[in-house]
C-alpha cells in the first residue's frame, strides 16, 4: 500500500489563505492526485495533511467529502480515507466520457473565432522534455495537461471543470501501466500529430485522431488491469 508524502503538501500551504475553504483544500488534493503524487490506495492521513496545509480537521473532512463525491477518495470504516482504486468498469466509463467530451471539445473549437494553442503546445513540449530525460511519471503528468488543454479549447467553463475531474480519475488508472519509453513514446507522437492537425485548422481530423487514440489507450489499460488483477 502506498504511503502519504505529506512533505509535498507543504509546498501548497502558501496557496491557502488563512481561512482556506474545503473547496480549496480539495482542489490541492485533487491536483496532487492528478500529478501522480498520491497514487491509488494512498491513505489520506488527517493529522499529516492538516498539519502540512495548516487547516482544521473539520475543513479537511469536508474536502474529503468533496473528493468522495468526485469518486477520487473512499472512506473505509475504522480505517480512514484512501485514494480510490479503479475497476475495469471505471476504465471503460472514463474513456467513454473522455471520447464524448474531448472529441466534442475539438469539434466545438472549430466554431470559435480564435484559439490559443499555446497551452497544448506547452504540454507537448513538457512531455517531450520529460521523455528525453527519461522521467516517465512526468511524461504522464504532461499527458494529463495536454488533454486538459484540448478540452479547454471548447471555451466552456463546464467542459473544463468536467475534464479536470475526469483526468484526475484517469491518473488513477496509470498505476496499471509501466513507466517506460515503450508505453509513453507512441502517445507523445500522437500528441504531436493531433497538435499539427489543430495548427492547420483540421478539427475533424484532429477529433478523429483523438478518438482512435483514446480507444487504443482504453484497450491497453484494460489489458494492463487484467494482468494486475487476474
Amino acid at each position: 500500500m502506498a504511503s502519504l508524502d505529506a512533505a509535498r503538501l507543504q509546498e501548497d500551504r502558501e496557496l491557502l489563505e488563512r481561512s482556506g475553504t474545503a473547496e480549496r483544500v480539495a482542489a490541492i488534493l485533487r491536483q496532487r492526485i492528478t500529478e501522480g503524487d498520491f497514487p491509488p490506495g494512498t491513505r489520506l492521513a488527517e493529522p499529516a495533511i492538516s498539519a502540512a496545509l495548516g487547516v482544521s480537521r473539520n475543513t479537511l473532512r469536508e474536502s474529503f467529502q468533496l473528493l468522495a463525491h468526485e469518486r477520487l477518495a473512499v472512506h473505509e470504516l475504522n480505517r480512514g480515507v484512501f485514494v480510490r482504486e479503479l475497476t475495469a468498469d471505471d476504465i471503460e466509463d472514463l474513456y467513454a466520457i473522455r471520447r464524448i467530451v474531448e472529441c466534442g471539445a475539438l469539434r466545438r473549437a472549430a466554431e470559435r473565432a480564435s484559439l490559443d494553442l499555446s497551452p497544448v503546445q506547452a504540454a507537448l513540449a513538457d512531455g517531450q522534455s520529460a521523455a528525453a530525460a527519461e522521467e516517465w511519471r512526468a511524461v504522464g503528468t504532461a499527458s494529463i495537461h495536454f488533454h486538459q488543454a484540448l478540452a479547454d479549447l471548447a471555451g466552456s467553463h463546464r467542459v473544463s471543470e468536467t475534464m479536470r475531474q475526469v483526468l484526475a480519475e484517469t491518473r488513477l488508472v496509470f498505476v496499471f501501466t509501466e513507466n517506460t519509453r515503450a508505453f509513453f513514446e507512441p502517445y507523445l507522437n500522437r500528441h504531436a500529430r493531433i497538435l499539427k492537425q489543430l495548427e492547420r485548422a483540421r478539427f475533424t481530423e484532429a477529433a478523429d485522431a483523438l478518438d482512435a487514440y483514446l480507444r487504443e489507450a482504453e484497450t491497453q489499460l484494460l489489458a494492463a488491469y487484467a494482468r494486475a488483477d487476474p
